[in-house]
């Protein structure tokens, strides 16, 4: 179309009819070049909503899909905690596969990728970090009569009691570090600043950066503990009524133990000698003013024998000492015997105080 330029025009010699055509060709003009101006402006604001959608989906599936959910997974299998009664150490792969480890304390170290996991002095397994751009998580059980100890990908050193469960992912890809025991456990946390470590069991979570501490969550029994040997820690404490939220936190300081009550759901914080609450793992207890109900359900788990106690009033008498549990276990509940006027009569699976 003809450009019009208004300089070129002389009006007084046009006729009405020159006149009004010319008006429609300057709107007719006018209406295309905003026609156009907007049609650009609409083409740029789709174009910037195309590579936005295109970078969230990017981020979704190489970012958010790595960091799965520990709880979620943990949640979506079957919590058989009976099965942590016998048999031997199971290392259970992300892909199902289960290990079996045959020493009484077993060994099992992942290289930096989490992808070679070495267990005992020479066996090496392969895995795959991520299954579908997810993270994959593994299982280590310790029924009773065995202990473990477990280097994970990021060099955090963890020790397994009797009786006890970790899910941790084969590598730590999100921003935090998140591992979920059932049992005892104690952790010495290779230091992060910008990927804090989360400890996470039924009725709380634990946050630390770098530290050595333990944490005690067994079904059966009423209290879950805390206890810190060096570093800090804040401890997050799920509301009963609504599980996805931790209502109460507490910073605990070396040499605190920290408990919460699971019928009560109160939460208390005492000084503590840290050495007694660690010593498991040399293969001693110490304990101090426990009940003996307390002390024979540590033994029964550590010998994977059962002891029934047949008089309440004893149960709930007190002691302090140390025990040798390099021992035998009729050595070990002899030098109990020593210190009350209780019996004993042992079966084959059994022990029974009288």
């Amino acid at each position: 179309m003809e450009k019009i330029n208004p300089k070129n025009i002389n009006f007084s010699s046009m006729t009405e009819e020159e006149t009004s055509a010319l008006k429609k060709r300057i709107f007719n003009t006018i209406h295309q070049k905003k026609t156009k101006k907007r049609n650009f402006w609409f083409s740029g604001l789709a174009a910037a909503c195309l590579i936005g959608c295109i970078g969230l989906t990017f981020y979704y599936f190489n970012t958010v899909n790595v960091e799965s959910s520990i709880t979620d997974f943990v949640n979506s299998t079957d919590a058989d905690n009976d099965s942590l009664k016998e048999g031997e150490v199971v290392l259970t792969l992300g892909e199902g596969n289960s290990l079996k480890i045959k020493e009484d304390v077993a060994s099992v170290n992942y290289s930096n990728t989490g992808e070679n996991v070495t267990i005992g002095a020479d066996e090496v397994v392969n895995q795959k970090a991520t299954k579908n751009k997810k993270a994959v998580f593994n299982t280590l059980s310790v029924p009773y009569g065995k202990r473990s100890n477990l280097t994970l990908s990021d060099g955090t050193k963890v020790w397994l009691n009797s009786g006890s469960k970790l899910v941790y992912p084969i590598a730590f890809n999100g921003d935090k570090r998140e591992v979920y025991i059932v049992g005892e456990a104690i952790f010495d946390v290779t230091h992060n600043e910008k990927k804090p470590f989360h400890v996470i069991s039924d009725y709380q979570v634990v946050e630390v950066l770098g530290t050595v501490f333990g944490v005690t969550n067994y079904p059966d029994e009423n209290a879950t503990n805390t206890i810190l040997k060096s570093g800090s820690v804040q401890i997050s404490f799920k509301d009963i009524n609504q599980a996805s939220s931790h209502t109460d936190k507490m910073k605990i300081t070396p040499g605190t133990k920290a408990s919460f009550d699971k019928n009560s759901k109160s939460i208390v914080s005492e000084k503590v000698n840290v050495d007694n609450y660690f010593s498991w793992k040399e293969g001693v207890l110490i304990f101090k003013n426990n009940d003996l109900q307390f002390i024979l359900k540590r033994i029964s788990r550590y010998y994977n024998i059962d002891i029934i106690i047949d008089n309440e009033s004893l149960a709930t008498e007190t002691f302090s000492g140390y025990l040798d549990l390099n021992e035998d276990i009729l050595s070990v509940i002899n030098s109990i015997k020593e210190s009350t006027n209780m019996e004993y009569i042992q079966t084959e699976n059994q022990i029974l105080i009288k």
